[in-house]
């Protein structure tokens, strides 16, 4: 959940001169560090991983086209454990002792929330690659990620317009991320002149959710808004398969990724609905090409989903920023990469001038057949100004 300014100075203490922590001068051919603080442990190792394969791939084709400005890039991986206060003390450490120009991660919200008032004393920036529920302003914070108007918007009217129905049902994970999608998906249900029939949270590690399941099917619901992500999410989907809820409302599940697939059983989890910046199964020449690069790297059963392209993105943003900047200096990388428009493996992006997030190319992708595949190409979506 979010943590407030106090709760933040309490857990991890003040920081002193380490605030004005300089940058130095890189020498001809000394390595650009970056350092990538992800969870390689502690329940989300899963998305750690899948960071991980962008990460790498971005860094071995920065450095086989002669690194940056004549520099070879270094990614660090530190785990943070899924922890927040671990994720500051790695973040320090990759910054202080190791010089990282920058730093990638993590993936949870309150893991990011932790970390950021550390990334603005050192002056260092955070590429931040997961999907999140918007709200940050911040120098030092990129997201390339997306935000509810991009992910979340536009799967409302289209499962409006495809008749799956306009009544929901919101059950998720009890921590910020859920709470503040439902918050904005609300608003978005009122637009369509849709309705919300309930919200409910849990925590997690619930082994058995049929009592909740029961209440879902009762309800009228015709759309279970589903924001419940790892384990969790996919012992609620089998078990929501066992009872038959399936058959009676469409599961649009947030945040939902091909690393899923094949997680619920043979022939079941199929027709879920979600709002993506990458669908693997897309026949986009930049698609194919990235996910044949990937598992070339990674062996052919890779699973390829949105959360390595936007790590692979990220590092590749830094390398066009700096090289915009002419300078290897965080300040300078900053004011390279706000505004900047590159390519990605699913067309050009741009990154805003003044809240630093993302505009890209969107899918809206169901489950069929096992795979995860295109319904429909949105074409590029604006991230909302997170400034305003």
């Amino acid at each position: 959940m979010n943590i407030t300014r106090r709760n933040f100075m309490a857990s991890v203490g003040a920081v002193t001169a380490a605030s004005t922590f300089p940058m130095p001068s890189l020498a001809s051919g000394t390595t650009i560090k970056v350092g990538a603080v992800q969870p390689f442990s502690g329940g989300l190792e899963l998305f750690g991983k899948q960071a991980k394969m962008g990460l790498d791939l971005a860094m071995a084709e920065i450095n086989a086209a002669g690194g940056i400005m004549g520099h070879p890039v270094e990614v660090l991986y530190e785990d943070n454990k899924t922890d927040p206060k671990t994720s500051v003390e790695r973040a320090r450490k990759v910054i202080q002792r190791d010089g990282a120009m920058a730093v990638s991660g993590p993936i949870t919200s309150a893991a990011k929330d932790a970390m950021a008032g550390t990334m603005r004393r050192l002056k260092t920036p955070l590429f931040y690659a997961t999907n999140y529920e918007g709200g940050i302003c911040d120098r030092y914070l990129f997201s390339f990620n997306t935000v509810p108007n991009q992910d979340t918007a536009p799967l409302i009217p289209y499962l409006k317009e495809i008749g799956a129905g306009s009544r929901y049902y919101m059950f998720g994970a009890d921590y910020v991320w859920p709470r503040n999608m439902f918050k904005a998906a609300n608003s978005m249900i009122d637009t369509i002149g849709g309705e919300t029939i309930a919200e409910e949270y849990t925590p997690f590690g619930v082994k058995d959710f049929s009592s909740v399941i029961r209440k879902i099917a009762d309800s009228g619901a015709e759309i279970l808004l589903f924001a419940l992500p790892g384990a969790d999410g996919i012992t609620f989907i089998k078990q929501a398969e066992e009872f038959g809820l399936m058959q009676k409302v469409t599961v649009a599940f947030l945040g939902f990724a091909e690393t899923y697939l094949g997680a619920f059983g043979p022939g079941k989890g199929e027709g879920m609905y979600a709002g993506l910046p990458l669908i693997a199964s897309s026949e986009e020449p930049g698609v194919q090409e990235f996910v044949s690069k990937i598992r070339k790297q990674e062996g052919d059963d890779a699973v390829v989903s949105f959360y390595v392209m936007t790590h692979y993105n990220s590092l590749m943003a830094m390398k066009a920023g700096m090289e915009k900047a002419g300078k290897v200096d965080r300040e300078a990388l900053i004011d390279g990469m706000a505004g900047l428009t590159f390519d990605i493996p699913t067309g050009k992006a741009r990154i805003t001038e003044q809240d630093h997030h993302i505009a890209m190319n969107m899918y809206i992708g169901k489950t069929a057949d096992g795979s995860l595949k295109v319904e429909k190409a949105l074409g590029m979506i604006e991230p909302a100004n997170q400034c305003g």
